[in-house]
């Protein structure tokens, strides 16, 4: 591997933002959701059709297991990070995430599908040592802007990702989990390459106590981690019913295929890649993060209330889109606020394991809410109906207004700065 190079200071990371581990970072994770961006629009269709016709609740399982095994793997892979360093923990998974990919384009049953998304999935809980390396190489300071980067790359992926696949499926339904296999090699080869160490030797994690769901309890006795945590679950467990419903919505309501899906996850990604890149940082800095978390749980709810009334005589593809921009900037308002929350009450040497939980958490709720989804969506003779598409969007938007109320109440007790947390 290349030479690891001396971490950055915390008077250095003050002064400067885009250095040049911060910018590597962010391209590896740029291209590794684009990756993961592919399999979102095209997943339930490879499901749904032969060989494996399956049901909407197995679909929902399907698109759930990833999300298991990244519950539990989080936070064993984030104090491994805490432990060994970032880079060979971003190095394995990745391959591992590659491996995963092709075992679902060559599965022939449905068995080989989910071995191939609990590959994914226990490989793919990288994003805990991915937040933990942003935190090593910035200030509390700019910690905020660093999510928001983290984010970006996220919303990027969401962009070329269900693009790429939509134009992909024209040629072939296997070949966009190729290319994300691809693209999970090219990131490995970043890492190997490109990507200085961040956490030096002195700074690493040997206790056994910090390891994996030994280093929950010890971080949920901080109460305003413990609400950043409970807030961002239900956030995550409604967009989680969102995304795995709205391919099957837009199918049956708008007669959409994976292509056309591809193309409005595209127009998702763009709009959280302005919101975050040219209007988070301004808001943050004038509002604060825990005010902006309420914010965007209130646009999130609304749009997710909203998404059902929609149809080709209710307001048609216009109104579509424009309840997908709200729902859009509710989530790039409300995910990096709470990220970055999360980071600043964690202590200094425990990133890896304090963002590890959080995404432990994050892969508990995107687990429960496709299995939540799958049941609501279904009717008694395995169909999606009129019906159950409002009863599953409605209840994403009540969990939603519960994250709402839950946000309310930690800005009214820990202040209205996110500085206010830390105390």
């Amino acid at each position: 591997m290349s030479t690891f190079q001396t971490p950055t200071t915390t008077a250095e990371r003050s002064e400067k933002f885009f250095t040049t581990p911060l910018l590597v970072i962010f391209l590896i994770v740029f291209i590794d959701l684009i990756g993961f961006g592919m399999v979102i629009p095209i997943l339930p269709y490879y499901a749904l059709h032969e060989p494996f016709m399956a049901t909407p609740v197995e679909i929902g399982f399907i698109v759930s297991i990833y999300s298991w095994m990244q519950f539990f793997f989080a936070p064993l892979l984030g104090s491994l990070s805490d432990k060994y360093g970032r880079r060979p923990v971003l190095f394995i998974s990745l391959l591992g995430s590659a491996v995963g990919y092709v075992i679902i384009g060559l599965a022939a049953t449905v068995t080989l599908v989910f071995v191939g998304r609990i590959v994914s999935g226990i490989t793919g809980a990288n994003i805990s040592a991915a937040q933990a390396y942003i935190a090593d190489v910035t200030s509390k300071e700019n910690r905020a802007k660093g999510m928001a980067m983290f984010g970006a790359a996220f919303g990027l992926g969401f962009i070329l990702g269900p693009a790429m696949a939509g134009i992909l499926s024209k040629f072939s339904i296997q070949l966009p989990f190729y290319a994300a296999a691809g693209l999970s090699t090219v990131s490995a080869a970043s890492v190997y390459f490109f990507l200085p160490e961040s956490l030096s030797p002195g700074n690493r994690v040997t206790s056994k106590a910090s390891r994996g769901f030994a280093a929950v309890a010890i971080l949920f006795r901080d109460h305003a981690f413990a609400f950043i945590n409970t807030i961002y679950f239900l956030l995550v467990t409604s967009f989680s019913i969102m995304t795995y419903a709205f391919v099957l919505y837009t199918a049956v309501r708008f007669g959409y295929n994976a292509e056309q899906n591809g193309y409005l996850f595209a127009f998702v990604g763009v709009i959280a890649v302005l919101a975050q890149g040219l209007l988070y940082g301004p808001l943050v800095n004038a509002f604060g993060e825990t005010r902006l978390a309420a914010v965007g749980c209130l646009f999130m709810a609304a749009s997710l209330f909203l998404i059902p009334l929609v149809g080709p005589a209710a307001g048609g593809l216009p109104a579509l889109l424009g309840v997908c921009v709200l729902l859009s900037l509710g989530n790039a308002l409300a995910s990096p606020s709470l990220t970055g929350l999360g980071s600043k009450v964690s202590h200094e040497e425990r990133q890896g394991s304090s963002l590890g939980v959080m995404q432990s958490g994050a892969s508990l709720a995107r687990a429960v809410g496709p299995m939540i989804g799958g049941f609501l969506l279904d009717n008694a003779v395995d169909q999606i109906d009129e019906h159950t598409i409002y009863r599953t969007f409605w209840v994403a938007s009540a969990i939603m207004v519960a994250a709402m109320f839950t946000a309310v109440y930690f800005a009214v007790t820990y202040g209205k700065r996110p500085e206010a947390a830390t105390s």
